[in-house]
Parts: structure tokens; C-alpha cells; sequence
């Protein structure tokens, strides 16, 4: 099934590297970001793997778990991680999904539900479609998806620069800018009349056009 912005992430219990887990139940009041991989021990993961390690404090102040998902065993995920921590100098501090059976990957529509198999029988280039990343409010709905090709290796900066926005504007009428930082102006929300906006920003906009208005970054 295909999956799309807004739609509740779908709940599974799983096995992971730090134990059984319950999604809904796992994810509680915070954020996530579910990022998957086709296999285990493949190179362009493994940097990512380790870059992600180094960044999880960024994702803890915002208060957003990390949670990945590889199509193998929890045994080859730790075997895994010990050559993470040796090639990139940490090993993962989050858990890490053993999907042996591709139920995650199918539920999440990143494989076909007709899919055959499991990890002993399919390699990375079976599953390459599994190389996506969402970001899931605490409300459960989908707020992100991308999905990488094999060879491109994430850009984790700009997924907390998409984490910043997406937590700005689920809780402010607003919406944010090519390449936006936090700090700097926002848009207000098209759909926000100018009578509205004066409730919500007193202090008032700069209007290029009668869609596209920017005001300051509202204060927490």
C-alpha cells in the first residue's frame, strides 16, 4: 500500500537491537524519524549510519527518536554495528529494526505487499527501494518522506533543517522558505486572511505579493 503525507504511520511490533518494541507505544509523546536500509553491510549505509550516531544529541533536543530498519537479522545488525564503530568511529546509539521478512518495508510501501522472500534470499539491489526516511509527528502521521537511490548517501543536516520546519508549523499559521534556517522570516499561510494574520502577528508582515507574505520567526 501506497503510503502519503498525513496518513497515521502504521503501527507493527517488531524486533530490534534494543529490544521488542511496539511502535505507537514506542513512539509516545515525541517525534521519529524512520529511516530504512536494503541490507546490512553495505557501504553507503554504513557512513550513514555512523554520521546519524554523531548527530542523535541534534535529534534529542528536539525531541525526536531515531529508529532504523535494515532487512536482516538482529545478530547481523550488532555484527554490523561493531564494523560501523570501527570504520566511522561510533557505533549506532539507536535501535536498529531486523525486518528479516520485509513485513516493515511492506507496510510502509517501500516494497511491493506481493514481495517474496526474506534477507537470506534477496540482496541490497532486491530491496533497493529501501532507502527512505519519515519523519512521524506524536500525533503518528507521516510529516516527510524521501527515498534515496543506493548510491546517493543522506544529508542528515537538511533532515533536522525539515525535523526544525516541521515541528515550526505544525504548531504556528505558517510555513517556511527555500533553504529556511531557524531564526529567519517565515511565510504566513495563504489560507490566513489579513484580518486573521493581524491576531496572530500584531507586530505585521512585509508583503511582495497578496500570496506570499513574510513575517518574523514567531517566538517560542
Amino acid at each position: 500500500m501506497t503510503r502519503t503525507l498525513g496518513d497515521v504511520a502504521p503501527d507493527f511490533t517488531a524486533e530490534t537491537t534494543q529490544g521488542t518494541i511496539r511502535f505507537h507505544d514506542w513512539i509516545g509523546n515525541d517525534w521519529v524519524m524512520l529511516f530504512s536500509h536494503p541490507k546490512d553491510f553495505t557501504p553507503v549505509c554504513t557512513t550513514e549510519l555512523g554520521a546519524l550516531a554523531k548527530l542523535k544529541p541534534e535529534f534529542d533536543k528536539r525531541g525526536c527518536k531515531i529508529l532504523g530498519l535494515s532487512e536482516d537479522s538482529v545478530e547481523d545488525h550488532r555484527r554490523w554495528s561493531r564494523d560501523i564503530e570501527e570504520t566511522q568511529g561510533v557505533a549506532p546509539n539507536f535501535p536498529l529494526i531486523a525486518d528479516r521478512d520485509l513485513q516493515v518495508a511492506k507496510l510502509y510501501g517501500m516494497l511491493p505487499s506481493s514481495t517474496q522472500g526474506d534477507a537470506s534470499t534477496r540482496t541490497a539491489s532486491d530491496n533497493a527501494p529501501v532507502r527512505s526516511v519519515f519523519l512521524i509527528g506524536p500525533d503518528k502521521k507521516i510529516r516527510l518522506m524521501i527515498t534515496y537511490p543506493m548510491s546517493t548517501g543522506r544529508e542528515f543536516l537538511e533532515i533536522l533543517r525539515a525535523l526544525d520546519s516541521c515541528q515550526l508549523t505544525s504548531s504556528h499559521k505558517v510555513a517556511t522558505p527555500a533553504n529556511w534556517k531557524v531564526g529567519e522570516d517565515v511565510i504566513i499561510l495563504p489560507s490566513i486572511s489579513n484580518e486573521q494574520a493581524k491576531q496572530f502577528f500584531p507586530a505585521g508582515w512585509r508583503t511582495l505579493k497578496s500570496y506570499l507574505r513574510f513575517v518574523a520567526f514567531p517566538k517560542p
